[in-house]
């Protein structure tokens, strides 16, 4: 076999830059006369018919063919991980079901060779594999992790752990619709994995169309996975106790017939009819799974298969690509050219491709089209009084209620309890989703609350609802949202990205820091503002600090009605004063920051307070009584929403899709924030305030936040052990001097 310099004259185009081409396999002409899926059909007929077993193996050696050349182009990439996969993703889109989603960003080339086959690719201009090397691993390209901007890809993939919530999200909103997803026996270890399914199974017994395949083939990036030494029997009893009715397993090992050693074998070493039977039996172990999933069977496939099966090398060795693998690597040629096939069959590969599901997963995936949602009309929004005590949750909890019986598609997810963030008016409204129906804890099996115990699960079916088109809301308590957080960051990523539109991710994050003395520093972590203030600089997060129960709602109101943003809200659980009729709040959300008390000039100048949060307003208002009567001007700002206080040039906001690049004006920031002294002050994290300190031509300029958290009787207390008081504020002042 010799390398092609040019493309044989009867290779489809999409061939031109494949470096080989094989022979015809046995009984071509008898199985591979015609396409297994027929013109105008979604599936092959029969999984047991000879010639659809012969074609789904075509399908396996042609993804494992793609993959590896298409890494070992940039001497970079994944192949080993999904060529371990190849018999089961082949078989899924043989047998029709293409809304496929993963949980392993390093089988990103796998999924990329399938959507180069079924022609998805040609959206992005991707027309052979020459293009495809060319934009493999580039920028406006295929970037090294799964990304749902690349035409067909349902949902990004990074970290480990993520991919089942976006099954689970697909399957809720799509009945019918099947949502395979693969899990790589390397990231089964992600504590979450399983658990997140065992809990979504009981909140939602019907929607059983999700059909976790776990690739279960002995290693993980660097080592031999965790769960290596498991035997069959107790993998099965693994997933059966996470409440899976059946769990359909196939070893490669009762297939070998080539004499391999240990429990994980490749099959591509087989004899040709060991590799059939062997692809016979995946393909009709994958249309059982399926069939259990689509009727109401909770349902698990494993497939079991040494990994780096079919490519240059196996085990951990074949996860990745380095400088040193090229094309001129003996491994990678002989793997190549083992793998390569007629171009009579990459022709026949293609129509199946392309024919199965429907056609191209960019025009018959579920998340190519935007999904229509409920109108909701103008907010019910409650103007409390100037002055009047109200709580911001509970306002807050008020809009949610409304829209979940406004749209009963939306979810509301919470690992700690509404109750405990005083918004139990969403669980009076919406009802907790729980098998065990309970009037006295708002619990019935057809609720809108999502309440599984652990913040991964929480994070992930709000994003992937948001991400697959859904509104969805993620609360939870500040301080245990960064558990959650991976999943909102990606989907968030991804938002950015996305080439239609969906609704935003939001989240509320209540019980803050402030207000949780008693619990001491376990409770205490708004370190994690700083992390969410970072993200601003995106160009489609947004963090947004409510002043009060006006603010609140007009917060609410403005990330709901966003779209493909990252919204989120922090605020207190606590009874505070009401500083901006609801007209003002509204217009400050959108500003981004507004005056809440300005007195007259002083004679030693005018200090101004830039303040993110609600509790912490209470010492600053404390200082401006005394610092007035020593001859100070005092102007409050409210610090709402950052990240319009940023310049342009500030924010990749030209980068996102949906750019929301509506900055406060220079002229409009430095009448809000004039003064000859600048103090900025935040209950959490000060990387909020960062714009302010940007963009302030004060003189003196300082800043009082958070510092660590300790065991208090009051919050006063607590911003006492963390310097923010009056006396902190007043010494502050004083320090710059006056005029």
């Amino acid at each position: 076999m010799t390398q092609q310099n040019t493309l044989p004259t009867n290779a489809p185009e999409f061939c031109a830059g494949m470096l080989y081409f094989g022979e015809n396999w046995p009984d071509f002409d008898e199985y591979g006369k015609s396409s297994a899926i027929a013109a105008d059909h979604k599936a092959i007929a029969n999984p047991q018919a000879r010639e659809a077993v012969y074609q789904s193996l075509l399908l396996a050696d042609a993804l494992r063919y793609c993959t590896l050349q298409v890494c070992t182009a940039k001497s970079s990439g994944h192949p080993g991980g999904f060529a371990s996969s190849a018999e089961a993703y082949a078989a899924m889109v043989m047998l029709g079901h293409t809304n496929i989603v993963t949980e392993v960003g390093h089988h990103a080339p796998g999924f990329y060779s399938a959507m180069f086959l079924d022609r998805s690719l040609e959206a992005m201009g991707i027309q052979n594999m020459n293009d495809m090397m060319a934009r493999f691993r580039e920028q406006h390209g295929l970037l090294g992790h799964l990304s749902g901007a690349i035409p067909g890809l349902l949902a990004p993939a990074g970290p480990l752990g993520q991919g089942q919530h976006f099954a689970m999200a697909g399957a809720l909103l799509h009945p019918g619709t099947l949502f395979p997803v693969t899990i790589g026996d390397g990231g089964f270890g992600e504590p979450y994995v399983l658990s997140s399914m065992k809990h979504f199974h009981f909140a939602y017994p019907q929607v059983t169309n999700y059909l976790p395949i776990l690739v279960w083939n002995g290693f993980s990036q660097e080592h031999h996975s965790m769960v290596s030494l498991m035997s069959n029997e107790e993998m099965i009893a693994y997933w059966r106790a996470h409440d899976f009715d059946e769990v359909i397993l196939i070893d490669a090992k009762d297939y070998d017939d080539a004499g391999q050693e240990g429990a994980y074998v490749d099959s591509t070493r087989f004899s040709f009819g060991q590799r059939m039977a062997f692809m016979e039996a995946v393909l009709s172990a994958a249309a059982k799974a399926a069939q259990n999933a689509l009727s109401g069977r909770h349902t698990a496939f494993i497939l079991k298969q040494l990994k780096g099966a079919g490519v240059h090398v196996s085990g951990a060795k074949s996860h990745n690509l380095y400088p040193k693998d090229t094309f001129e690597s003996p491994e990678i040629k002989a793997a190549l050219q083992k793998r390569a096939l007629s171009p009579e069959a990459w022709a026949l590969v293609r129509d199946n491709f392309s024919r199965a599901g429907g056609g191209p997963a960019a025009k018959t995936a579920v998340t190519e089209h935007v999904l229509e949602i409920a109108q909701l009309g103008e907010f019910p929004l409650q103007d409390f009084p100037v002055g009047e005590q109200a709580v911001p949750a509970t306002a807050m909890g008020a809009l949610v209620a409304w829209l979940g019986q406004q749209d009963p598609r939306f979810v509301v997810s919470n690992a700690d309890g509404n109750e405990a963030s005083a918004m139990k008016n969403i669980n009076d409204a919406l009802k907790i989703r729980h098998p065990t129906e309970d009037p006295l804890y708002n619990q019935q099996p057809g609720g809108q609350v999502y309440e599984p115990l652990n913040e991964d699960a929480c994070a992930g079916l709000a994003a992937g609802l948001a991400l697959f088109g859904s509104r969805s809301l993620w609360l939870s308590y500040e301080s245990f949202a960064i558990n959650g957080w991976p999943i909102m960051q990606t989907v968030g990523q991804a938002m950015a990205e996305l080439r239609r539109k969906a609704p935003s991710t939001v989240c509320m994050f209540t019980a803050g820091a402030l207000e949780q003395g008693r619990n001491g520093w376990t409770h205490q972590r708004p370190e994690i503002e700083n992390y969410f203030a970072a993200q601003m600089r995106n160009g489609n997060v947004f963090l947004l600090y409510p002043t009060d129960a006006n603010v609140i709602q007009a917060a609410y109101e403005y990330a709901v009605n966003s779209v493909n943003k990252s919204m989120i809200i922090i605020a207190s659980k606590s009874p505070l004063s009401v500083h901006l009729s609801m007209a003002e709040a509204r217009a400050a959300v959108r500003k981004g920051a507004a005056v809440l008390y300005e007195g007259a000039s002083g004679t030693r100048g005018t200090v101004t307070f830039a303040v993110t949060g609600d509790m912490v307003l209470m010492p600053v208002f404390a200082a401006r009584e005394i610092l007035e009567k020593e001859g100070y001007g005092v102007r409050i700002v409210s610090v709402i929403n950052p990240r319009q206080l940023y310049r342009p040039s500030d924010v990749a906001a030209h980068t996102v899709s949906e750019p929301d690049t509506d900055f406060m004006a220079d002229a409009e920031f430095h009448q809000l924030f004039a003064g000859d002294m600048l103090l900025t002050i935040g209950g959490g994290g000060a990387g909020a305030l960062e714009p302010v300190l940007l963009r302030s031509r004060a003189a003196h300029r300082d800043t009082l936040a958070w510092q660590r958290g300790e065991t208090t009787a009051s919050a006063g207390e607590l911003m006492a052990f963390n310097g923010i008081t009056a006396d902190a504020i007043l010494s502050k002042v004083r320090s710059f001097g006056g005029q």
